[in-house]
């Protein structure tokens, strides 16, 4: 899966390096903001000077395509082909939502069928 990342800064970054990026996660809007990255090939840091704020998410991938734009609106938007299971770390958090809601529903269904944790009955005494 490619993430497209827009960096307020003029950054050139070669297509294939490798780099190692660290989000930020803001919790109410779900959007990431870049904290840092890393040039893995050149070993070049690239530092942001925004505070953190939110779950702090790190990933990896290799750079499909940079540009950079020059002039009053200076800018890089990098695209970069995520490694690993593709899905990007910034959607770990919609997983876990998924995931949270395939778990309320599992017990809603649990508890519609009578559910794993009701009180058994008690035995009826035996007459012999």
């Amino acid at each position: 899966m490619d993430r497209r990342l827009v960096l307020n800064a003029q950054i050139a970054v070669e297509r294939g390096h490798r780099l190692d990026i660290m989000e930020a996660v803001d919790e109410e809007s779900g959007r990431a903001a870049v904290l840092q990255f890393v040039d893995l090939d050149t070993g070049i840091r690239y530092v942001a000077d925004e505070s953190t704020r939110g779950e702090v998410v790190r990933w990896s991938g290799r750079v499909l395509d940079c540009t950079v734009t020059i002039g009053a609106g200076a800018r890089t938007v990098l695209t970069v082909d995520v490694e690993g299971d593709g899905a990007g770390a910034t959607n770990a958090r919609a997983a876990l939502l998924g995931a949270d809601a395939a778990a309320e529903a599992a017990k809603a269904e649990a508890d519609r069928w009578g559910g794993a944790d009701g009180v058994p009955e008690p035995e009826a005494d035996r007459f012999w």
